[in-house]
């Protein structure tokens, strides 16, 4: 490309930058003067981006969260169950949009070689969920209390090319990639007794190799690599990463973990910049001042997906999808929860709305008060559970006086005289008669996200649209 063209072009994505533009508005951009072939190259490796980002960014997970020896806290060596205790606090950055209202039973394994057995307990009635992911962040089997009810289940994990006989009384689950993340989530109260009950539930799951199941097993030593940056967020460590590096890692990820039989026509088209399933990335195809900006835009694009994206409902300043878990070849909703909400479940499962603006359009303020009204019976419609969580501009949990991250039923929530209740979102407490209905703010910016769990499938219910979140309101 020539200088002049090449120094155009660049001008012109900064005017571009964060749009997320369809490739058709791409084509016509491309059309202007003679820089379509340039600008097809960066939306191109762009499109790749935010393919990969789900993948990426489960590798930088899985890396964080099993670089230990042994299992310790919210992280435990490949094949071992993390078995989390207590509701992560402010200090907490492992993931997205962490919740505390479940504590989290999880385990990163690696199906390439043999199969996994997982049992579970028989839980004895709790509302749990156990979503397995593949490495694309998409939930291919989710067993639990909605899906095979509470009862002792054991299950073998398998990888795409395994073939073999099962144990008798032991379930297949295919895996469509040789990384698997259990995500598993048990309910509980928050009180000492309950979390007494909790720990003895999870004590009792087990995950071993198929080749160990029935057998005395002691899970090796995990491997410890100093080189792994276990104190940045995931997601800004992966933000971070240049295009060369991103790619190359992207590719090598892909040999073991391919995309689905519906991403080929899209992948294909990656060939173009250098990057083909099974083969090592090639850096010399992409353009070196293209490089430097390819991971901001694409980013941008991602981010914009609240906006634009159809799958995504946008009401009383809310926005969240009933297509989330299972995306298709939605790959920029896929990246937009992956970037704000790795680990999502399928839509029957959890609902997931946020609001970043109150209800005249303007951004969340620590330096403000707000409230939010539930009529009469109109609480959040949810056979598992309702919650909601206060998080900070980036989206982890925000320090307060009384160490309250989500606020829900569970409360005891104090009831206006007609049955209704409201929700008091503000830095200060609104005083002690009202502070069981009180989620502290931060000082500054934050985000808002509603937890539904085991929605309701009928009237009300928030996937059919019969039931519509209320509006947040400034007071002050």
């Amino acid at each position: 490309m020539k200088t002049s063209r090449r120094a155009a072009l660049i001008g012109g994505l900064g005017l571009l930058a964060g749009a997320a533009l369809t490739r058709p508005a791409r084509a016509e951009f491309g059309e202007l003067g003679t820089l379509g072939e340039g600008l097809e190259d960066f939306w191109l490796a762009t499109d790749a981006y935010i393919f990969g980002y789900p993948l990426v960014t489960m590798e930088m997970t899985r890396r964080v969260l099993t670089n230990v020896a042994a299992p310790e806290g919210t992280h435990a060596p490949m094949g071992q169950i993390i078995k989390l205790r207590e509701y992560p606090d402010a200090s907490f950055k492992d993931v997205t949009a962490p919740n505390a209202d479940t504590l989290y039973t999880t385990a990163f394994f690696d199906v390439g070689q043999e199969p996994w057995v997982l049992s579970i307990p028989d839980m004895k009635g709790r509302y749990a969920l156990m979503p397995m992911l593949d490495g694309w962040t998409n939930v291919f089997q989710v067993p639990g209390k909605r899906t095979t009810g509470t009862g002792a289940q054991t299950y073998a994990i398998t990888g795409p090319g395994w073939s073999g006989t099962l144990p008798a009384g032991v379930k297949q689950y295919k895996s469509p990639t040789d990384i698997v993340w259990l995500l598993g989530r048990i309910y509980c109260t928050g009180t000492p007794e309950d979390y007494a009950a909790v720990h003895a539930l999870q004590d009792e799951f087990k995950l071993v190799p198929l080749s160990s199941y029935g057998k005395d097993y002691t899970p090796p030593v995990g491997t410890v690599d100093p080189s792994i940056d276990m104190k940045t967020a995931v997601r800004e460590q992966v933000n971070a990463m240049d295009a060369d590096a991103y790619f190359t890692l992207l590719a090598q990820l892909m040999k073991r973990n391919p995309p689905a039989a519906a991403d080929a026509a899209e992948v294909a088209r990656y060939a173009r910049i250098g990057l083909v399933p099974g083969q090592d990335f090639d850096p010399g195809k992409l353009d070196a001042d293209f490089k430097k900006r390819i991971p901001t835009i694409a980013f941008d694009r991602i981010m914009l997906q609240f906006k634009v994206n159809k799958a995504i409902t946008a009401i009383n300043g809310w926005i969240y999808t009933t297509k989330g878990g299972v995306y298709g070849t939605n790959y920029l909703l896929r990246a937009f929860v992956t970037a704000i909400g790795l680990g999502c479940n399928r839509p029957q499962d959890a609902i997931y709305p946020t609001s970043m603006k109150d209800a005249a359009g303007d951004a969340y303020d620590g330096a403000h008060k707000y409230v939010i009204h539930f009529a009469k019976g109109r609480t959040p419609p949810a056979k598992g559970f309702w919650s909601l969580t206060m998080y900070n501009k980036d989206y982890f949990f925000v320090a307060n006086p009384i160490n309250r991250y989500s606020i829900s039923a569970r409360q005891d929530l104090k009831k206006n005289a007609d049955g209704s209740i409201d929700l008091y979102l503000q830095n200060e407490t609104p005083g002690a008669d009202k502070e069981s209905n009180w989620l502290p703010a931060p000082p500054d910016k934050f985000i808002l996200m509603m937890r539904l769990y085991w929605p309701s499938e009928k009237d009300p219910s928030i996937i059919d649209g019969s039931w519509k979140l209320p509006p947040v309101k400034k007071v002050s």
